[in-house]
């Protein structure tokens, strides 16, 4: 019961978050039997968010870090989903003991349910895969000897659009999934550190397959920027699309970053949008002309838009916006990277809003009555 609360809860999360979720690949997720998600980890537990609210299976046991377990409304959520806690040597130096979490994990993947996991170890704002760890190829090929379950690895990709904006986009690909067959049992009797090695290798460049990987942010920057250049006015793109032509632009300029042209051509694009970026403006205002006129016509009917609406929306934004703030601040204050904005936006939302209604219903209640202060909670909400 508290599972599928959970798995509900974090549904509407990820679809109250991001105006547009796009999922590819589905059909590489096998529909039963024993399968190890494992993605890249650019936006802390959004990510876990969302390959559960995406991936068709459940449940979906996860690695966490142990220490989210000292928030105790998280822990609780974390072991209602069948978290996994788990302790980087990175934190707990060489004395830090994950035998009793790969026990654990074994048994999930060998019971038929699904496990999810972030090879990389940590959630970073980096623009490319970092180097993965080896637990998850060490997950698969021990329980795959044992010869109980035929063991996939499905590898993950997420691409956001903004990752840490309320109502931004988001890509998840899922690619060729990893069937631990016979030829990797083979190798790994015959030789168990360098097949781990070789599989962690392999799942590395499947994620990278489904991800956007840049060899720095100012790289990244220049590709966007001519991915928008390139893009007709008009055409609206999918995460889908934006996600292809981002990666096709990257590709194409490390294939040839030594051609003069191309050079000068990103010393003018890099110019172009350190200008944008000075003057606060975007490209398709740029793009067409506007005369005075029409110009005035557009701002006398937005004005008498926001004139009309304004009164039904203003009971609404006096109690919303302020906690919109608290979010936003929260999530800027205390996250210590980018990757873990969105999150602490989300928990800060999570904490605040019951107590808010609760108090309006309680204040409506005893001033009208019980009917009214169930009406005051539906229509401010």
């Amino acid at each position: 019961m508290l599972q599928r609360f959970v798995n509900s809860l974090i549904r509407i999360i990820t679809s109250t978050f991001f105006r547009r979720i796009d999922v590819v690949g589905l059909e590489n997720v096998p529909a039963d039997g024993p399968v190890i998600f494992a993605g890249n980890h650019p936006n802390a537990l959004m990510d876990g968010w969302l390959l559960t609210a995406t991936c068709g299976r459940w449940p979906l046991h996860f690695m966490v870090n142990a220490k989210l377990w000292k928030y105790k409304v998280l822990g609780k959520m974390l072991d209602a989903s069948g978290a996994v806690p788990v302790y980087p040597r990175e934190e707990h130096g060489e004395d830090a003991d994950n035998s009793a979490a790969f026990e654990r994990l074994f048994e999930v993947v060998e019971s038929g349910d699904c496990m999810g996991v972030f090879p990389e170890g940590v959630s970073h704002v980096e623009t490319q895969l970092i180097s993965l760890k080896t637990g998850t190829a060490r997950i698969a090929l021990t329980v795959a000897e044992r010869g109980n379950v035929t063991v996939t690895i499905v590898p993950c990709g997420l691409n956001y659009i903004h990752r840490h904006r309320f109502r931004s986009q988001v890509l998840i690909e899922f690619g060729e999934p990893i069937v631990i067959d016979d030829e990797w049992l083979r190798r790994y009797k015959d030789d168990a550190p360098g097949t781990v090695r070789a599989l962690t290798d392999y799942l590395a460049d499947a994620i990278r397959m489904v991800t956007i990987n840049a060899p720095d942010w100012s790289t990244l920057r220049f590709a966007q920027t001519t991915r928008r250049l390139y893009k007709p006015s008009g055409v609206v793109l999918s995460p889908k699309d934006y996600i292809k032509l981002n990666k096709r632009f990257i590709e194409g300029y490390l294939a040839a970053a030594d051609d003069p042209a191309l050079a000068a051509f990103r010393r003018d694009a890099d110019n172009y949008q350190t200008r944008l970026d000075v003057l606060g403006i975007k490209d398709h205002q740029l793009r067409k002309e506007i005369s005075i006129p029409k110009a005035a016509r557009r701002l006398t009917m937005r004005a008498l838009a926001v004139l009309l609406m304004l009164p039904l929306a203003i009971p609404g934004a006096l109690l919303h916006l302020p906690f919109g703030w608290i979010a936003a601040a929260v999530g800027n204050r205390f996250s210590y990277e980018q990757d873990d904005v969105a999150t602490l936006k989300v928990i800060s939302t999570i904490a605040i809003l019951p107590l808010v209604f609760i108090a309006i219903g309680l204040l409506v209640g005893r001033a009208f009555g019980p009917w009214w202060a169930l009406v005051a909670i539906v229509g401010f909400t």
